[in-house]
């Protein structure tokens, strides 16, 4: 009598699975993607910097860049005082505006307005950023707006290294590539919670201390 019952039970089970199953809607749309395009869009940089491609650029090279693919009509021709964010802090730039009469620290001009979340001089990407692949992987994936993903890895490293040299991290003859760029000493490298070697892929990307 017990295994009769055990045996309806699981009759209804398996009838209402079908009877789900044949309610479920089907929209026809969609496909798994192929292996050429999660390539395509596996471009994640890590701070150890094993994922980067073969290149190289220098500052002279990056400022030659910044002017052709049209980085100052968003960031400004300076770096800063553009609506995008600040790359080159106007604290370090010899480009700026005069220091005023009285002299006061930090008075040399108003901040300029930015958009959303707010990058200016306190948290420039290349002051605030704890390892040198985050510039490198922030250009290669997101610029130029509305081109992103058409610079090559040595208009890439040449970039990165232009704006490393304006806000004095690296010197303007230094040669970035696969393999010097992960080494860069960046000023804020012990303001964030785990040193590149604690990071693996998966996890969420690191935040820094309040």
């Amino acid at each position: 009598m017990a295994s009769r019952r055990l045996l309806l039970v699981v009759m209804v089970v398996l009838g209402l699975c079908q009877i789900g199953t044949a309610q479920s809607p089907t929209y026809g749309v969609g496909r798994a993607p192929t292996a050429e395009e999660i390539r395509a869009w596996d471009i994640s940089i890590s701070p150890t910097g094993k994922e980067l491609p073969p290149g190289r650029g220098t500052a002279k090279e990056g400022a030659q860049l910044y002017v052709q693919k049209g980085c100052a009509g968003c960031h400004g021709r300076t770096g800063w005082g553009g609506r995008a964010p600040v790359l080159i802090s106007s604290k370090i730039s010899k480009d700026g505006p005069p220091v005023p009469a009285n002299g006061m620290a930090g008075m040399a001009h108003e901040p300029p307005p930015c958009l959303a979340p707010c990058v200016n001089d306190a948290n420039a990407m290349a002051i605030h950023s704890p390892f040198a692949t985050v510039i490198w992987d922030y250009i290669n994936r997101g610029m130029p707006i509305g081109k992103e993903g058409t610079l090559t890895p040595n208009e890439v490293y040449a970039l990165t290294a232009f704006i490393l040299y304006k806000n004095e991290v690296i010197k303007e003859g230094d040669v970035l590539d696969e393999l010097s760029l992960p080494k860069v000493k960046m000023p804020n490298a012990a303001g964030f919670a785990l040193p590149p070697e604690e990071w693996k892929h998966g996890r969420p990307r690191l935040q820094n201390y309040p």
